[in-house]
């Protein structure tokens, strides 16, 4: 060994000084000594060496583990959970809206109309699940002005691509308003009364349905679900509007079905009509009254100078087969409404107008004056996509008796 040979060389060395000096001599190690010296060392060097190997091991081993470590990591994070799959909350979103209001006039009152969650979940990419939870007039309870209502509950399954079923609480397709109802998409502080009176907006059911394209810009909905009970007596007899059950322990002895058509092939145009049958509005509880209703809207929007012009118009229509809903002159029940606007860029945001002029009867049968007639005009601003600040003036046309409230209407409206 290299090390030995040097030691060895040192020792002769030393003891040739020893021999030349006896006095330094004496004071180093004998020839024993210096070996037993250097035996010792040896053995601490080896041992030492017996630890760097060691620590070098436990290192690679270490190394080994971190990495073994991040690899399983990288796999949780992409995977989304430890059992495997995307994890639920990367497949699980929450939106909402809401809206505050107010109606000045006669009304003179301020409200916040509605708060509405939105919690949706996709279980893969075939089925996901729809919801919607809603707080109107802020408070709720016996005794309170405002109501908790599930909007929405259900669940959609892709069938093959562009057609998709669907099973459990939701809006009936019908209108514009129905479907895409959040204060940011339409004009006016206020639903139109065509969509809240005739159709009646907002209006959901429990039921299986069905959508998807048909191609060359046809799509098509249809709806299986309860159906509508309309009170028999007083004044909101066999008034469409009374007759919603939300869904809540609704009486189910006569269901309903509804059919969607709609048409987009024109860039920025959609035209829409719908059919409803159920056979009896009143659930069996007096006499048997069949409906119908019809539906048909545009809704276009197409671009003009710096901003562009928009256009809404749709006319529904029920028609009551019984003599008892013929004899208060509701057997026939109508509305329909124009909407121009134009909207255009400014500063910061968007700026609208818009006007409206709305007719609406619910007991059209009858040969009572009970049309209804109302004119707004008013503005949105947008300063950005989702938030909505509106006001708008009205101007009611009652029939004799009925009250007319021409009055201010200011709101600020917001989706997410």
């Amino acid at each position: 060994m290299k090390t030995m040979k040097a030691y060895l060389a040192g020792a002769t060395a030393l003891a040739g000084i020893m021999a030349v000096s006896p006095a330094f001599a004496q004071e180093l190690p004998s020839r024993e000594e210096l070996w037993k010296m250097i035996q010792q060392q040896q053995a601490q060097i080896e041992a030492l060496q017996q630890k760097v190997d060691v620590t070098e091991k436990k290192v690679q081993e270490t190394d080994k583990k971190v990495e073994a470590t991040g690899t399983e990591v990288e796999r949780i994070a992409s995977s989304g959970g430890g059992s495997g799959g995307d994890g639920w909350w990367q497949r699980t979103s929450v939106g909402g809206y809401g809206e505050v209001h107010y109606n000045g006039g006669d009304t003179d009152e301020v409200d916040i109309h509605r708060f509405v969650l939105f919690i949706n979940h996709e279980f893969n990419d075939k089925v996901r699940f729809f919801s919607e939870l809603e707080v109107e007039h802020g408070v709720a309870g016996e005794g309170q002005n405002g109501e908790v209502e599930v909007e929405q509950a259900f669940v959609e399954v892709d069938v093959a691509e562009h057609h998709s079923v669907t099973a459990g609480l939701q809006l009936v397709p019908v209108g514009i308003l129905n479907i895409t109802h959040e204060p940011p998409t339409f004009y006016g502080v206020e639903r139109n009364n065509v969509e809240v009176n005739i159709i009646p907006t907002t209006w959901w059911e429990a039921g299986v349905g069905a959508h998807g394209e048909l191609g060359s810009g046809f799509a098509y909905s249809a709806f299986v679900h309860s159906g509508l009970r309309v009170p028999t007596t007083g004044a909101n007899a066999f008034r469409i509007r009374s007759g919603r059950q939300k869904v809540s322990e609704a009486k189910a002895k006569d269901g309903a079905v509804t059919t969607q058509l709609t048409y987009s092939g024109i860039p920025g145009v959609q035209f829409g009509v719908t059919g409803q049958y159920q056979s009896d509005l009143t659930q069996g509880e007096g006499e048997k009254t069949s409906a119908t209703l019809f539906e048909a809207h545009v809704d276009s929007n197409f671009a003009f100078g710096p901003g562009s012009i928009g256009f809404r118009a749709l006319a529904a229509r029920w028609d009551l087969d019984s003599n008892a809903a013929e004899a208060i002159g509701r057997d026939e029940q109508y509305g329909w409404y124009i909407e121009p606007s134009y909207r255009f860029p400014v500063w910061y945001g968007d700026l609208g107008f818009f006007a409206r002029y709305s007719e609406w009867d619910n007991a059209a049968g009858g040969g009572a004056d009970s049309k209804f007639s109302q004119t707004q005009i008013g503005a949105n601003y947008w300063p950005v996509e989702d938030v909505v600040f509106k006001l708008d003036y009205q101007f009611d046309d009652a029939p004799v008796g009925s009250t007319e409230d021409d009055r201010l209407n200011v709101g600020v409206g917001f989706q997410f």
